[in-house]
């Protein structure tokens, strides 16, 4: 699908939030992306084996997400990890040792804001690894079907994350007139 407006700041916000952490957890996805950033020719993996024609439904009305609690996390991810300048930094001119020694700082910043601001626990109680059952009428929504998805549930297979979900949320209370699009302000030193 081809787009002709660039997304908005907060849809790209997401895409490079979800991104990073997806680099962090998934090698090969992190190869393909690096492979995009230095140029190289794409390649697609072979397409796969037509599947049965979906059965119509009823479009989903989508609801807006208010970007208060993205911006908010936003700030306490630079404030506490300089996030936005790593991800911002043209890190390839940088010798790998400088990158993985700034990579850890980042790491644990952003554990901590995880770990002050959110109770996470994994989706699916299983080792990874594990062979898993997903009956007729699992949830979707907490489950993501891959490889040669053909037919309908009960599938069994591989687990290959065991996915999050949070339990509990402790952002931090907004002072009247906060403004939050100002995720890190400039600084002046005198």
């Amino acid at each position: 699908m081809k787009h002709d407006t660039p997304p908005s700041l907060l849809s790209r916000l997401s895409l490079a939030i979800s991104t990073f952490f997806s680099i962090l957890g998934d090698g090969q996805f992190a190869l393909r992306v690096q492979a995009l950033r230095s140029g190289e020719p794409r390649t697609e993996p072979p397409a796969p084996a037509a599947a049965p024609a979906p059965v119509r439904t009823p479009p989903v009305r989508m609801s807006e997400a208010t970007p208060d609690g993205a911006l908010q996390l936003l700030g306490l991810l630079q404030r506490e990890a300089r996030f936005i300048d790593f991800v911002q930094e043209e890190v390839s001119a940088y010798p790998d040792a400088d990158v993985g020694a700034a990579a850890r700082l980042v790491h644990e910043g952003c554990r901590k804001v995880l770990r002050e601001n959110f109770t996470l626990a994994p989706v699916r109680g299983e080792a990874e690894g594990s062979r898993v059952s997903l009956p007729v009428g699992f949830d979707a929504a907490a489950v993501r079907v891959t490889g040669n998805v053909v037919g309908q549930p009960p599938f069994t297979g591989s687990l290959t994350h065991r996915g999050w979900q949070v339990v509990e949320l402790r952002l931090p209370k907004l002072a009247p007139g906060h403004e939050l699009k100002i995720v890190a302000p400039a600084e002046v030193e005198l």
